[in-house]
């Protein structure tokens, strides 16, 4: 008789678990503890509600019930051991998401970050920023462009419980054309560093090509530079850097492995080339016009305006060594951006929270809440960009983005009203992550206090 070396192998799992079994053996199922968050008051993003004495009820990583204190029994009976955590007159809220963040890095001097640094100093120093971004509220964020898929192995890193961090979905390398955003510009034709992974890519076949690489070294969406930027060294801040042929090249392609595309643009035509190319979300979307915010909702595009950091670039990067030209470039974007913010929220646009984290330090990510407001929107409507908003725009709004049964337990809380005043999101008193506190100042009962 022959047997193939699947079948022999199949044969030798089935007798080892023949031999060890015991007669009759049942599966146990692990009740594994409740963990039970009281709170004077919730934020019910999906529904733009806020409810009075709240408690959320977690099992494992879940939350597996929302209920008013005064029905609290129905959930958790009498003499069912849980642990109670009572933040007192504290907001509750769901963990908060970043959908546009550079969670590897965080620029110090325009010339040594390029020049004296390598891949592994970058890799080194990873993890500080995710733990800061995490504790500062931030739960989940879309990476939206590192080198040398760093990103990849933070992500890894932090699923395997090896670091703390918030979930990330990662992209890799943001695909740019020779001499555009994504490529190194006015330095000498004869520098060249060895080795280093990048996204240069031009001609449809070779952008195809570099999605599927991405994809194959586990990208979870794709970046594309559709046009010029500010912190780079090409002349302009917005002309189109792909044609609308490469662009659609990409969107097709990622579809087929069934990924997302996000487009970084500044400039009015690359916009709206980006959109009718069919990317998922359009990012910075600064020189947007009408026409251009009228395809968005035609097309049912997101948009992703980080309007925060103009504010830390004018006062910071030029400290920094950053070459005059970048500089003067932010001066072209930062209003009008804004400005182009407050018309696409006027014309109801789908707008996601993104801020560009690693322009600025990680951890202050909640500094844009302010801004959003300034600029026309609601507290609420801030707080729904940041949660059930995002949570659609990344793919996981039946996971996160949310408080109710079934989705992760991520939850944060701060001291004071967010609707009264949305800055108090920039000091965070209270982060769970999938059932795990990661960070607690608000507690009324020291022993669950975590400074």
């Amino acid at each position: 008789m022959h047997f193939s070396r699947a079948t022999a192998l199949s044969l030798a799992v089935g007798l080892a678990t023949g031999l060890f079994a015991a007669p009759n053996a049942t599966v146990e199922t692990k009740i594994l503890p409740l963990v039970v968050i009281k709170t004077a008051h919730l934020v019910e993003p999906h529904t733009g509600r806020v409810l009075a004495d709240q408690a959320v009820v977690i099992q494992g990583d879940r939350i597996k019930a929302v209920v008013a204190v005064a029905e609290l029994a129905q959930v958790v009976p009498a003499g069912t051991s849980a642990r109670v955590i009572d933040l007192g007159n504290a907001t509750l809220l769901p963990g908060l998401i970043d959908c546009h963040t550079h969670v590897t890095g965080q620029p110090e001097n325009f010339y040594e970050d390029l020049f004296r640094k390598s891949p592994i100093d970058e890799a080194v120093t990873a993890h500080l920023y995710a733990r800061r971004t995490l504790e500062a509220g931030f739960t989940t964020i879309r990476n939206v462009g590192a080198g040398n898929y760093i990103d990849f192995a933070l992500r890894r890193a932090i699923e395997a419980g090896k670091v703390p961090g918030p979930r990330l979905l990662a992209s890799g390398p943001g695909l740019g054309a020779t001499g555009g955003h994504a490529d190194l510009n006015g330095m000498s034709p004869y520098l060249r560093f060895e080795g280093d992974i990048t996204g240069i890519a031009d001609g449809v076949d070779e952008i195809r090509k570099k999605v599927r690489e991405n994809i194959k070294q586990g990208a979870d969406l794709i970046k594309i530079m559709a046009t010029a930027g500010v912190l780079s060294e090409e002349e302009s801040v917005g002309a189109p850097q792909y044609s609308p042929e490469e662009m659609k090249a990409a969107v097709d392609e990622a579809a087929m492995w069934g990924k997302k595309v996000a487009a970084h643009a500044h400039g009015t035509e690359g916009i709206k080339r980006a959109i009718r190319a069919g990317v998922t979300s359009v990012e910075h979307c600064s020189f947007i016009d009408d026409e251009g915010i009228a395809l968005a909702k035609e097309h049912g595009t997101w948009l992703v305006f980080d309007i925060y950091n103009d504010d830390y670039i004018l006062a910071e990067f030029g400290r920094m060594g950053y070459p005059e030209k970048i500089l003067e470039k932010e001066r072209l974007v930062g209003r009008t951006q804004r400005e182009n913010f407050q018309k696409a929220v006027k014309a109801g646009a789908k707008i996601a929270y993104g801020t560009d984290a690693g322009v600025y330090p990680h951890g202050w990510n909640g500094r844009q809440f302010f801004h959003m407001v300034k600029w026309g929107m609601t507290p609420m409507q801030a707080i729904q960009s940041a949660t059930v908003h995002a949570a659609d725009l990344i793919g996981w709004k039946d996971k996160v983005g949310q408080l109710a049964p079934g989705y992760y337990a991520d939850l944060i809380a701060v001291t004071g009203d967010p609707l009264a005043d949305v800055t108090v999101l920039e000091q965070v008193g209270f982060v769970m992550k999938g059932g795990t506190v990661v960070k607690n100042s608000l507690s009324s009962d020291p022993a669950d206090r975590m400074e």
